[in-house]
């Protein structure tokens, strides 16, 4: 059952919803139900094999849990909870979209309905996003970098934002198809309906990456490529973001430049020994477009570790990323349906 609003029967209390998505979360789950305010709250569970419906249904809230077919994606399951929150609470004004692995931080609540209720044009504000533990991994530091984006009007929001409830209606909410890039798809939607979203400076959440290893980030940017080769098609006029210009570095980094060094070796190997001049240039390429990186990251405030780690791993990132793109162009070329590509390590149960 939804646990009663705070603010119940006073006629200038705000309408707010809350959904939360996740699978398999463990007591990251927990957490991020006991942040939830005391308002209708929905959690939304794809296919979890732990004990995340049994933690949502002690804490309260509506649990919702989606059925496969179809696929799970974070859009589906979005679109799930806002759905039913509107079939039981049809007069909500707001809601608050948390991802199970985020809890959310005290006051972020009415400092964004405030900022939405002074902006009518507003779809959505978010404010800044924390990783709870960088200290645990680069990956994790680097995260927390890559929540820090800059204050006012943005071109696109994540899965943790509150929404204008009329604004993602006049959309038609997520799209479920998308196991990738769900969130600046939507933002865009919203935009080219008018709408602005707008970076809040209020803390709104703790995030646990919980990164830990190279074959999680390997794939988590594998993810990320996939994504980008979906908006770039998309969207192929649009400059903010720029998604086609992003696909062709990823493309040029990860796909042509090693193959361009594969080749050099091979005909170093079984034509010419003068190829391994052409093989070390190309090779060199790399360490060089490192350096400028750094010292871009070093020129943002980042400290030297951690500004090494972002320039080479962004390089590093290329090869995942291109294999993204390329496994979202054959699964539409060959008419598959992608599967969701998940990074994370799942608690036991």
């Amino acid at each position: 059952m939804d646990r009663p609003a705070s603010e119940a029967g006073q006629d200038s209390a705000p309408r707010i919803g809350s959904v939360v998505i996740g699978r398999n979360e463990g007591e990251r789950l927990v957490a991020c139900l006991r942040s939830q305010p005391a308002v209708p709250v929905a959690y939304v569970d794809s296919g979890s094999t732990d004990d995340s419906v049994a933690n949502a249904r002690a804490a309260g809230v509506t649990v919702i849990q989606l059925t496969k077919p179809p696929g799970f994606s974070a859009a589906r399951a979005r679109n799930a909870g806002v759905r039913v929150l509107l079939e039981r609470h049809p007069d909500l004004e707001f809601v608050q979209l948390t991802d199970g692995d985020c809890s959310l931080r005290e006051g972020w609540i009415d400092r964004a309905v405030a900022a939405l209720r002074a902006d009518p044009g507003l779809a959505a504000v978010f404010g800044r996003r924390r990783e709870i533990h960088p200290e645990r991994s680069v990956y994790n530091a680097l995260c927390d970098d890559e929540w820090d984006v800059a204050m006012g009007e943005a071109s696109a929001c994540g899965g943790d934002a509150m929404f204008r409830v009329a604004a993602l209606q006049s959309v038609g909410g997520y799209n479920d198809a998308m196991i990738a890039g769900e969130d600046p798809d939507l933002s865009m939607r919203l935009r080219r309906k008018g709408w602005r979203l707008e970076r809040i400076d209020a803390e709104m959440t703790w995030h646990d990456a919980a990164i830990l290893s190279f074959q999680q980030f390997w794939t988590r940017t594998r993810r990320a490529g996939h994504a980008f080769a979906e908006l770039a098609r998309l969207y192929p006029d649009e400059r903010w973001p720029d998604w086609v210009r992003s696909c062709r570095s990823i493309v040029f980094w990860g796909g042509a430049m090693p193959a361009a060094l594969l080749a050099a070796v091979l005909l170093a190997l079984v034509h010419n020994p003068l190829w391994w001049i052409v093989a070390a240039g190309l090779l060199l390429v790399w360490p060089l477009k490192i350096a400028q990186l750094y010292l871009r990251q070093r020129r943002h405030g980042l400290p030297p570790r951690i500004a090494f780690a972002s320039a080479a791993l962004l390089m590093i990132g290329k090869i995942p990323q291109f294999l993204g793109l390329a496994s979202f162009h054959y699964g539409r070329w060959s008419n598959r349906a992608s599967p969701i590509i998940e990074y994370k390590r799942r608690p036991s149960a």
